[in-house]
């Protein structure tokens, strides 16, 4: 099946349901497709948006979802489930009594002792933290019963044309996602577009501060617009890799969360990108779920 095809199979809802939930990232593109339904663009009005809080987010995005609420005529809900920071440096018992860090919650790029590096070593974060959290919300909040097959609810995913690979239909019997960017064949540049023409403030990115998936573009905003949180970034990936190190005897290799496997402090964010070198593409590998 052609892409262009799989698109328009995939983008028309099938059932109409009781109940639309908006998964809000308080990115740039579910931004704007927030803005767009409360102005009536986009239909129909939502029920409710949910944001999943990882509590790791740059101050600008806590900023930005501060006003935006503000703007919305739906409520939005925050859904913490813990603190990613310290849960992915959290040492675990194990039953002979030794204690294990949880290797795999965030990804992270590993160097062997031979100097062979591998790239992206796990992921729970995604699935875990965010996934999880906006599921357990719209249930609570729309009655969805166990085991429940009957589909009430339509997920909103703001996923827009130039990110079609990262279209997933919804794991749960009870909900349908729908992509009203991608039907309306809204890019990105295009949601940007369109919040300057509305008079709205260009959103942050939105993102952990310390994600592994940052292109070297994004860590150099990091480090040259929000320092704070930069530092706090190098501070974790040398945590990381001392937890590793200390608690990970079986899988013998540095891990960091750059993909030169250098620490933060150390690598030169006006490199590769600038000279137009070939850099790792993450898009295919997200969820989707975060950082729109």
């Amino acid at each position: 099946m052609s892409l262009v095809i799989m698109v328009a199979v995939m983008i028309e809802p099938e059932h109409k349901t009781k109940w639309n939930v908006l998964s809000l990232g308080a990115g740039v593109q579910s931004s704007a497709l927030a803005l767009m339904a409360a102005k009536g663009e986009i239909g129909p009005m939502p029920d409710f948006a949910v944001f999943a809080d990882t509590q790791a987010e740059p101050t600008e995005v806590y900023e930005w979802l501060d006003w935006l609420e503000k703007e919305l005529p739906f409520p939005v809900y925050r859904v913490p489930k813990c603190d990613l920071t310290k849960d992915s440096l959290k040492v675990h018992e194990r039953k002979d009594g030794t204690g294990e860090r949880e290797n795999n919650l965030i990804p992270s790029f590993g160097l062997l002792p031979n100097g062979e590096k591998v790239a992206a070593i796990g992921r729970k974060c995604t699935a875990d933290y965010k996934i999880a959290p906006i599921h357990k919300k719209i249930k609570e909040k729309c009655g969805i019963a166990r085991g429940q097959k009957e589909i009430t609810v339509t997920q909103w995913v703001g996923i827009s044309l130039d990110e079609i690979q990262r279209m997933k239909n919804s794991p749960n019997k009870w909900s349908q996602h729908r992509w009203p960017l991608v039907e309306k064949r809204i890019t990105r540049a295009h949601c940007i577009q369109w919040m300057r023409n509305n008079g709205y403030p260009e959103p942050p990115r939105s993102a952990c501060y310390y994600c592994p998936f940052h292109s070297d573009t994004e860590w150099r905003r990091l480090r040259n617009n929000d320092p704070k949180h930069f530092h706090k970034a190098i501070l974790f990936d040398y945590a990381l890799r001392s937890k590793h190190k200390q608690h990970n005897k079986r899988l013998e290799m540095e891990i960091y969360l750059h993909r030169s496997c250098k620490p933060l402090a150390e690598v030169d964010f006006d490199n590769d990108e600038d000279r137009g070198q070939m850099t790792w593409d993450f898009q295919a590998e997200c969820e989707g779920m975060c950082g729109i």
